[in-house]
């Protein structure tokens, strides 16, 4: 399924005519996509909430992003929310589709923000969005009271109050008041300076991290093969169609094979990774934390 974020203005007008879905529909068009992998229920699903995800863009024009490609951004976390959600949790897919929206909108903006990326842990990007928000708020209440802050005292209330490193704010400030160079400029005029680029730090793999990773994929790979033997033979094979595929089977279509109903088959799926999650916790509480 193919949807059309071309033309912004189009696409504002058509979704403002889409239908509005009450609760039982909607969990009917959910549950059509993640068993049956139904397209018409996925477009009617995506499509009824396009203007939630035109109106989440349209806060992030100050960020200097063309309108379209914020809504193309904004459609893409809508459609992953979809790929995403579980109808059997008794959430709206309006509130869990928010936060996929707005993570594809801040994706983008952080990574056209500037030519070198400006961050991408957790506490930079609520930084990158919150940043100037908090010091405008702190200098206007400064001022009602007559007072000055100085740059360190800002940068430490900044540092409180989003719950992030002094330093990371520090880095971010200077980033964010700071303009693009070339990475191929002198450091300096010297005839034996050399570019900036030849100062950045290597980030690929060293050897001993290869060969840590090696071992713990090769640890992990065994704990998964026992945990899999622990299962019956119709427990291994319903989870490998169901999650080892390339494209994992539906419900529906594992349910005619053997012979059983949908929810038998997820009965069978769940009461199989129970058993596998009580394997792994034996094994390693690193391990039982991480999968689960």
């Amino acid at each position: 399924m193919a949807l059309d974020f071309s033309d912004d203005r189009r696409m504002s007008r058509k979704a403002m005519k889409a239908e509005l879905l009450d609760a039982e529909t909607e969990l009917q068009l959910a549950r059509a996509w993640r068993d049956n992998r139904d397209e018409q229920a996925l477009h009617r699903l995506i499509t009824a909430y396009m203007r939630l995800a035109i109106s989440m863009a349209g806060k992030f024009r100050r960020y200097g992003a063309p309108m379209n490609d914020l809504i193309q951004e904004a459609g893409l976390g809508l459609m992953k929310a979809a790929e995403k959600f579980d109808p059997e949790r008794g959430v709206r897919f309006s509130t869990y589709a928010v936060w996929w929206i707005r993570a594809s909108i801040q994706d983008y903006v952080m990574r056209n923000w500037s030519m070198v990326r400006t961050g991408s842990t957790s506490s930079q990007k609520t930084l990158f969005f919150n940043l100037r928000r908090v010091q405008a708020k702190f200098e206007r209440e400064a001022m009602a009271r007559g007072e000055q802050l100085d740059p360190h005292q800002l940068r430490e209330m900044i540092s409180r109050e989003v719950g992030v490193p002094l330093h990371d704010v520090e880095m971010m400030e200077g980033r964010l008041s700071g303009s693009d160079f070339s990475l191929n400029a002198m450091q300096s005029s010297d005839e034996d300076g050399r570019e900036w680029i030849d100062a950045l730090e290597d980030e690929s793999p060293q050897a001993g991290a290869e060969v840590e990773l090696a071992h713990d994929t090769a640890q992990l790979r065994d704990w998964l093969v026992a945990a899999m033997n622990g299962l019956s033979e119709r427990e291994r094979y319903i989870v490998r169609e169901r999650k080892l595929r390339e494209e994992p089977r539906t419900l529906e279509s594992l349910g005619e094979e053997l012979g059983l109903s949908k929810e038998r088959i997820r009965q069978v799926e769940a009461a199989a990774f129970q058993k596998m999650r009580k394997s792994l916790e034996t094994q390693s509480k690193e391990v039982f934390h991480f999968l689960t």
